[in-house]
């Protein structure tokens, strides 16, 4: 939790957010994903200075409970000081206790994000998905929340000026606005219009433009002029392994070269035939791609 101190900005976990993103669906499948069409509406989990604060919590937990679909789990949510913005006590269940830092007492309006992220612990932990390493798997974590609906309210405590900042969660402002992004383009739905925070906007904006690129690289009929010229060069020369972009080409044993490239959806590895205008359909998140190889 970033508390008045320096806010990190960019990209710099994106290779493992994408990992993450291809995680859910391997693990989850595309059918499962698609039953969190809906986000987490503000009014299920509003929190005024008048609502009592033990009672209010258990209530927008029961919220993050039900959104997550886990039924049979019981949070007991208290406050204590701590360094961290929450914590949560991974068991086999059904309670689950998870301790919030003393701040959100007064600042009871972040209480919803902060709760998504560690109910959405409780639910890796039963699907038994998890990254090697703390920071990886607090990364994951983020993503899940945010791409299954709940993350945008992690963003969305997100606030910075001249003389304060506070911003919860692993990943940056913007690596949040493209993972929200990257679900509005699946499901359609336009997270910033629920937005407090004009930062949070920002970088949700930053974040879409991100994710718009995923959907612009070669071999994609969508990728720009200077990204086919490369990709031309790029087959002339063969096989192998190309820097600075994300396909490669390999032989496919019959004389003919194959490509491979990330869905712009969930960036599983698709191959392909080079031979020209193709259409490829993702077997993981059944994105249909046209492609001119």
């Amino acid at each position: 939790m970033a508390d008045d101190g320096p806010v990190e900005h960019g990209y710099p976990h994106l290779d493992t957010v994408r990992d993450s993103i291809t995680a859910l669906y391997k693990r989850l499948s595309y059918d499962t994903v698609q039953t969190f069409a809906t986000s987490v509406a503000p009014v299920d989990v509003a929190f005024c200075d008048t609502d009592d604060l033990h009672m209010g919590a258990q209530r927008v937990a029961r919220e993050m409970v039900r959104h997550y679909r886990l039924p049979d789990a019981r949070l007991i949510v208290s406050f204590r000081e701590m360094t961290h913005a929450a914590n949560v006590e991974l068991t086999a269940g059904p309670e689950y206790f998870v301790e919030l830092n003393d701040r959100f007492r007064t600042h009871r309006r972040d209480i919803g994000a902060a709760l998504a992220h560690e109910v959405m612990h409780v639910y890796l932990h039963r699907l038994d998905l998890s990254f090697p390493g703390t920071r990886e798997n607090e990364i994951l974590t983020d993503t899940a929340a945010a791409y299954l609906g709940a993350g945008w309210l992690l963003l969305d405590a997100y606030r910075e000026d001249s003389a304060s900042s506070q911003k919860l969660g692993y990943l940056t402002p913007e690596e949040f606005g493209y993972v929200l992004a990257k679900r509005a383009l699946v499901f359609g739905e336009d997270p910033s219009v629920w937005f407090t925070s004009p930062q949070a906007y920002t970088a949700y904006v930053k974040g879409m433009e991100q994710a718009r690129r995923d959907e612009q690289q070669p071999p994609l009929t969508a990728a720009g002029w200077a990204g086919r010229r490369r990709y031309a060069h790029d087959r002339r020369h063969g096989p192998g392994v190309q820097k600075g972009v994300p396909y490669s080409f390999s032989p496919d044993g019959r004389g003919s070269l194959r490509v491979s490239f990330p869905c712009p959806t969930c960036h599983q590895r698709i191959r392909v035939p080079v031979r020209g205008r193709v259409r490829a359909r993702c077997s993981l998140c059944r994105t249909v791609l046209e492609c001119d190889t």
